[in-house]
């Protein structure tokens, strides 16, 4: 990606983002805001990517849907068309597939609390943790 090495995962619902977050690499310090910018803008601007890339597959891991300055955008498409977005400097597929394949299992767990609504935003600060970790384990 940058100089910086950060990784920025979302999630996606039908009309607004649900969860956020920014990984740093190990080594890797904060971001400025204009590289900020700029990452928010190539994951948002592939959202209608990833809604072309559905209707070709139905795989629900579509792979790299986009490529902007040497960052790529990864995308995993739930049962519920919840999206999983990933922009990285590019790690192989099978990295990605593991990682969103994992973070899948804990949005299921989650979706299955009483306690959360459907797509509305994921305020769990322990979904929060375990996704981060698995960044840290998958994507560092």
């Amino acid at each position: 990606m940058s100089n910086n090495q950060v990784i920025l995962f979302l999630i996606v619902g039908k009309n607004e983002p649900l969860y956020e977050a920014e990984i740093h690499k190990r080594g890797g310090t904060g971001n400025s805001d204009a590289v900020a910018r700029q990452n928010y803008f190539v994951v948002h601007s592939a959202l209608d990517l990833v809604e072309q890339a559905a209707w070709r597959t139905q795989n629900m891991y579509l792979k790299v849907v986009d490529k902007v300055n040497h960052q790529h955008v990864s995308t995993f498409l739930t049962a519920g068309n919840i999206k999983f977005i990933l922009l990285h400097a590019g790690k192989s597929e099978d990295t990605i597939r593991s990682f969103f394949n994992e973070v899948y299992e804990l949005y299921v767990k989650l979706s299955m609390n009483p306690f959360y609504h459907y797509d509305t935003p994921i305020t769990s600060r322990e979904f929060d943790r375990r996704v981060r970790a698995l960044a840290r384990r998958y994507l560092s």
